[in-house]
């Protein structure tokens, strides 16, 4: 998503052409190119698929809707498993219409997962929830924390539910270091994932993930964290950004793959 200004092809090709071995894809842009072309055009080009997103939206009330959501969160686990990656990224949903019920939707959640980890688990795919600052817990995720997120997957085996760290989620948390820790100390982080924060915010806020250097996180010291708490796995960049979209994509996958190097490698 960092570049989906490029299709898949160019998206593959720029990698390439600047050595990077792994690539985090979405949903969208692989069901649109096709899933088997996708799962060729990766594995013919050398890339590890490092993580798929995003399963989810688990929050609703409705059985008719919590059957749907099942539903696509198994073809989600089914895609994960074509591209050979291990890990589905999961943004859990935000608060039914009308609802008030934070907790509630949290055990909707957990009710899911019940279901969802042993699929996955079949698969050989672990889900991997991520908390979403607390900015986006009405609409799009009822898990804002680290904490949060532990306090869901502890409740299953460690194959099976585990987190993503997002560094522009949770760098305002001083509790999130000490639950880095304890992710790490359960096995339980699937992915680490690096954005900045840059304000002011854009209209809307989801598309305002600043350039890694651009803003106010300090990358080595989210790394740092998730290195001593054991964790040896890819390090995705996701950067959702109108002015980083509206440059040309492979000029931008160059840029973040050295501003990766200068303040992360």
């Amino acid at each position: 998503m960092t570049v989906k200004q490029l299709s898949l092809p160019e998206l593959v090709d720029a990698c390439g052409q600047l050595g990077v071995t792994n690539v985090g894809l979405w949903r969208e842009p692989v069901q649109s190119h096709g899933l088997e072309a996708t799962a060729k055009l990766v594995r013919d080009a050398g890339l590890t698929v490092t993580t798929l997103c995003r399963g989810g939206f688990l929050t609703a009330v409705e059985p008719e809707e919590r059957a749907r959501a099942l539903d696509d969160n198994r073809r989600a686990v089914d895609e994960a498993a074509a591209l050979s990656t291990d890990t589905l990224v999961l943004v859990s949903g935000g608060l039914p219409a009308g609802s008030k019920d934070l907790h509630g939707a949290r055990e909707r959640i957990a009710e899911a997962l019940a279901v969802l980890g042993p699929y996955a688990e079949e698969h050989g795919v672990r889900l991997a929830i991520e908390p979403l600052h607390p900015m986006f817990a009405s609409d799009r995720c009822v898990v804002s924390t680290l904490a949060q997120a532990l306090d869901l997957a502890e409740r299953f085996p460690a194959h099976q539910v585990g987190v993503t760290v997002d560094t522009y989620h949770i760098w305002w948390d001083d509790t999130a270091p000490a639950q880095i820790a304890r992710a790490g100390a359960g096995g339980r982080i699937h992915t680490f994932q690096l954005a900045d924060w840059v304000t002011p915010l854009p209209a809307g806020v989801l598309t305002g993930r600043g350039q890694i250097g651009d803003g106010s996180i300090d990358m080595r010291e989210w790394k740092g964290y998730v290195e001593a708490a054991g964790y040896a796995g890819a390090i995705e960049v996701e950067l959702f950004n109108d002015v980083l979209w509206a440059r040309d994509g492979r000029e931008l996958l160059a840029e973040t793959a050295a501003r990766f190097v200068e303040h992360a490698g």
